[in-house]
């Protein structure tokens, strides 16, 4: 959850056990070597894939890059293929593709399907063809709201919060849950309380000094919909459950990803540099979606009025605002 999370794979203790690759320092006591060789495969995936990214896939992506901002034979083939999303992020920096927007109106995400039934669109590529946008979840009633609602509303009793409930669950079977990503196994009732605590101590710092963005380890990322709104994807929920919680203002978020025919509509006319000129200035003006989509299994269409509790933020973390 923060970039000063874990970068040694070692974590320097009597057992000396590994912390996963993901592993924050706040959890470090949660790490357990009954899962060593778990975390070691998730190193191994995870250095892999950064190796392959920085030494393939980012000189591959900066060359198709280069031709399509150019015009250059092959520019129409690379913008079908989606454009190199990696490439993109590194030539426009992190501004042009950061939206600020209040986290309470954050509150539809996209849900995909399994792989074996439908094809996604690939985290490769910065414009997604498909209909990953017509199908939704509301996050107000998500898991990651309701868990930390749920260890705010019960910080002083934590055994009556529902996933203590379930973790005790998966102890008493003697299948603790355990994470290889943070190399961490919560197999006592005491750990799943420090676990909790945790959270706990991000919602408070978030309520008193704001969404400072420098010490999280990836942004909050969105994708733009067909429509031109902005759907939550991948990482960040429990970040942004606990920025709807305490009721932040602001937020920033990282666009990732935009919809082929939003793309088409706003680049009518031009492409190469004039292309993303226009998508930068056009996404300062997206706004998030608050409809179910049309092809929701359990479409939610109740008003936001009333169902968020008061903010408690600081005066001093809403003027400071996001971090950049």
């Amino acid at each position: 959850m923060r970039r000063d999370h874990v970068q040694s794979n070692i974590v320097c203790s009597k057992e000396a056990v590994f912390a996963g690759p993901e592993a924050d320092k706040e959890m470090l006591q949660l790490v357990s070597p009954s899962i060593r060789r778990r975390v070691l495969l998730a190193h191994l995936t995870a250095t892999t894939r950064q190796q392959v990214q920085r030494r393939l896939g980012m000189p591959v992506g900066n060359v198709l890059l280069r031709r399509w901002l150019v015009g250059k034979r092959g520019a129409s083939l690379i913008e079908r293929a989606g454009l190199p999303r990696h490439s993109i992020e590194l030539f426009l920096g992190e501004r042009p593709l950061t939206v600020h927007i209040d986290p309470r109106s954050l509150i539809r995400n996209v849900e995909f399907l399994p792989r074996k039934v439908e094809k996604r669109p690939s985290s490769m590529a910065f414009i997604w063809d498909g209909h990953w946008d017509l199908r939704r979840d509301d996050l107000r009633l998500g898991t990651r709201y309701q868990f930390i609602s749920d260890i705010d509303e019960n910080r002083d009793q934590l055994e009556r919060v529902a996933r203590y409930q379930e973790l005790m669950a998966c102890i008493e079977r003697g299948q603790p849950w355990s994470s290889h990503l943070q190399g961490i196994v919560l197999d006592t009732p005491d750990k799943i309380k420090e676990y909790f605590g945790v959270y706990l101590h991000y919602l408070d710092s978030m309520a008193a000094s704001g969404y400072v963005a420098s010490l999280t380890r990836d942004d909050l990322g969105v994708a733009i919909s067909r429509e031109g709104r902005i759907l939550k994807i991948n990482r960040g929920l429990h970040r942004l459950a606990m920025a709807q919680r305490i009721g932040l203002p602001t937020i920033p978020v990282r666009v990732r990803a935009v919809h082929r025919t939003w793309w088409d509509e706003v680049t009518r006319g031009v492409s190469g540099l004039a292309a993303l000129e226009r998508v930068c200035k056009a996404l300062q003006a997206c706004v998030a979606e608050q409809d179910p989509g049309t092809l929701d299994e359990r479409p939610t269409t109740f008003s936001s009025e009333g169902f968020w509790p008061p903010p408690r933020v600081k005066q001093n973390s809403r003027l400071s605002g996001p971090e950049r």
